[in-house]
Order: C-alpha cells, then structure tokens, then sequence
C-alpha cells in the first residue's frame, strides 16, 4: 500500500499544456490557515466502510527568506483497522508563495511495515532534486505529490473540454514521473458531506502494490473558487476504495458549489 497517502493528493487534465507546464500561476484557491478532512471507506463486499482519514493543512511560514506555503498532508488507518494494515503517514511540501514551485518536500511513511524518510531539497537554478539519497537531474517546473495539488486547484478548467490532458512532471522516490490529469467535464455529485457542483478528471497513476497503473481513479472537486477535492472513487487490488471530503476551515471562498448538505 505504497501510495495510501498518494490516492488523497491526486485530487489535481488530446492537448497540451505546454504554455504553463505547472509552473507560473497566482494562486488565487486557497489561503494560509486552510484545512481539509477526508474520510477513506473500504469496500471488499457491497458495504463500504471506513476504514481511514487524511488530513491537509496550509500554513504560511518563511522558508530560505522566502515566503512558502507549508502543507501537511497526514494518512492514517482508524486503530480498529491498524491490526489488518497500518498507515501513518506524513508528506510536507514547502511551496514558493511567488511561484507555486516546491521548494523541500518531506516524505515519511510507515505502511504496513513498509517504511520510508526522504527530504528533498529542489535547486531550480542548477535544475535538481538533492534528496536523503543523492542529487538527481529534474526538468524545469517540477513539482512533488503535494506541491502539484494545490498547484493544480488554480487550474482554469474553464479552457478545456472534456477529454483534454494537462500533463506535468512529478519528483516521487528520487525518480521523476512525467503524467497528466484528464479532464472529464462537469457533473454534480453526491457525498457524504452532501450534494455539489463538481469538475471531474482521471489523474494518470503511478503503478504501486495496491493500484494498477493507468486511468481507473476517478476524482471530483467543488466547482467554485476553492476547487477542494470532494470525491475519489477508485478499485485496487482486492475490493474498492472510496474517498469523502468531511470537513474543512478556513476556506479562501465560500462553498457555492454545495447544493444540498446532508
């Protein structure tokens, strides 16, 4: 269950992107103080139930001199669960306020005795990633698992039709990944939370030992300014797995998108 945390963070679309390529955008989505929840249910059978949470949150702190968003994302298996597989999991990602470009990401993941630390440092000027392991050559704009989705919720979408691709090239485990989100359209969708206006897109996925490679994920964000991921269904190697956005705070912008809370 290597990318347990990864299936939240892909809440990020054929045709090009190449004029922004993930790097040069405002953000104008979300703000320092900002808190998401989402709750992870399991299906194995006809009954989905929970089996997990993830939790992000942005603060703004200085970072070099410079200002940087720092967002934690935290995945975490409920204890009733933890005999089954364990997960405790930690990603931080401190974000270039000017830029929206990483500029350290922290990876540290314990899941189901697989363990892993890395830091990693980016050096835009020399093009590379400096992380626990070694120095490695990355591609201009590059952005880790974190950096890439508050990147991506600042995304027009409004430029693109359904079927469109927005590839961008992610550093994950000191290697680079060159993948896209595919753009789906707009359609409503009903949560656990409630009832939205939603955008709906298939990230392109690492294949891990719990998810297949491909396009079989599929993700729904609110269609308003804040773009907060609501929805994630997707299969995996046994069963299921479904993702609902519970909570949240501190919002740039009010939830217009909500039709109906439960």
């Amino acid at each position: 269950m290597k990318y347990f945390l990864l299936l939240m963070v892909l809440t990020i679309t054929g045709r090009s992107f190449a004029q922004d390529n993930f790097c040069g955008i405002s953000n104008t989505s979300f703000k320092a103080g900002e808190s998401l929840t989402l709750k992870v249910f399991y299906n194995l059978g006809s009954v989905f139930v929970g089996a997990g949470e993830a939790t992000f949150n942005c603060k703004l702190e200085k970072y070099g001199g410079r200002d940087a968003y720092h967002v934690v994302g935290e995945g975490k298996t409920f204890r009733t669960y933890d005999w089954i597989f364990k997960v405790r999991d930690k990603y931080e990602s401190y974000i270039d306020t000017s830029t929206m470009l990483p500029i350290r990401f922290i990876r540290n993941v314990s899941e189901g005795g697989y363990k892993i630390y890395n830091n990693v440092g980016f050096n835009r000027d020399a093009g590379t990633a400096t992380s626990t392991n070694g120095t490695f050559k990355v591609p201009d704009c590059i952005q880790d698992v974190i950096s890439a989705i508050y990147y991506a919720r600042n995304i027009d979408f409004s430029k693109y039709k359904p079927g469109d691709r927005i590839p961008f090239a992610m550093f994950l485990d000191d290697e680079v990944y060159n993948i896209y989100i595919r753009y789906m359209g707009k359609e409503e969708v009903n949560t656990r939370y409630g009832k939205f206006r939603a955008i709906k897109f298939k990230p392109l996925l690492i294949k891990g030992t719990i998810f297949e490679g491909g396009e079989q994920m599929t993700v729904w964000v609110s269609d308003d300014g804040n773009k907060i991921p609501l929805r994630i269904d997707s299969p995996i190697s046994v069963g299921s797995i479904k993702v609902d956005m519970t909570g949240y705070a501190n919002l740039r912008h009010p939830l217009t998108s909500l039709i109906k809370k439960r």
